[in-house]
């Protein structure tokens, strides 16, 4: 994997000199200032609020079920990272923003280890699952609360981004990446993308892909290449202009 700093990418904001790396970046929607995590999850910090996307939990063996033989692991690799992230910020709610089963069966499929991991994550705070296009039906016995929309103060939570002109959406679905290039060099990444009005979060899941924030799905999210992605990098967050991206 590329180094971002040794490759010498010139980033603006980029302080080599603060000597430490950047976990996050704070980033504003809304007015609401927002802390996305190298993780590809969001924080919250004035609601104790956690927020992850697109889990995608038991894809690998949903593939398995197709003939598609993938390592059964995602599932637990996946909450492994999402209980690192949990433990670091001690978060009061956790809000999983849809598809975080890969179908409805999904959560039959839970090895019981998985199950019980996923209890220890609930215990002592709030959990809600927002529903998604993959799993658009409350699962059964994965604890919780379910809802289709989430609204707190300027901030809607959902899984698909809304039209053009919603301000204040925090929302999934497209797993964006952005892809840029300089000196020559070539660096993909998942990323947050946002214009300050609304943002859509990478996904968190093992096994989820990526598309291209130049990608047509994103015209109807921002106007054109008015938004920032933040790249994820190794020890720190990356931010480009929408311009700077090709597809």
């Amino acid at each position: 994997m590329m180094d971002v700093r040794a490759a010498g990418w010139g980033v603006a904001g980029d302080d080599a000199s603060a000597g430490r790396a950047v976990a996050g970046a704070v980033l504003v929607v809304a007015g609401v200032e927002l802390v996305a995590d190298l993780s590809g999850a969001l924080w919250w910090p004035e609601r104790r609020m956690l927020l992850v996307a697109d889990l995608h939990l038991e894809k690998g063996s949903a593939c398995a079920a197709r003939g598609s033989l993938l390592p059964p692991f995602d599932t637990a690799d996946t909450l492994e990272r999402l209980a690192w992230v949990v433990a670091y910020y001690g978060p009061s709610v956790v809000v999983a923003l849809g598809d975080s089963f890969h179908d409805t069966a999904g959560t039959e499929r839970l090895a019981p280890e998985d199950r019980a991991h996923l209890a220890s994550l609930q215990r002592g705070r709030d959990w809600v699952w927002i529903a998604g296009n993959h799993d658009p039906e409350p699962g059964r016995d994965v604890g919780g609360a379910f809802a289709r929309v989430l609204r707190f103060g300027p901030l809607v939570l959902r899984h698909e981004p809304a039209g053009l002109g919603t301000v204040g959406e925090i929302a999934g679905h497209l797993h964006p990446c952005a892809r840029v290039v300089q000196r020559g060099r070539s660096l993909t990444r998942r990323c947050f993308a946002t214009d300050g009005h609304r943002l859509v979060m990478p996904a968190f899941g093992a096994y989820t892909g990526g598309l291209n924030v130049r990608h047509a799905a994103f015209d109807t999210v921002f106007d054109g290449t008015g938004f920032t992605a933040h790249l994820i990098g190794d020890n720190r967050l990356y931010a480009f202009p929408a311009s700077r991206c090709v597809g």
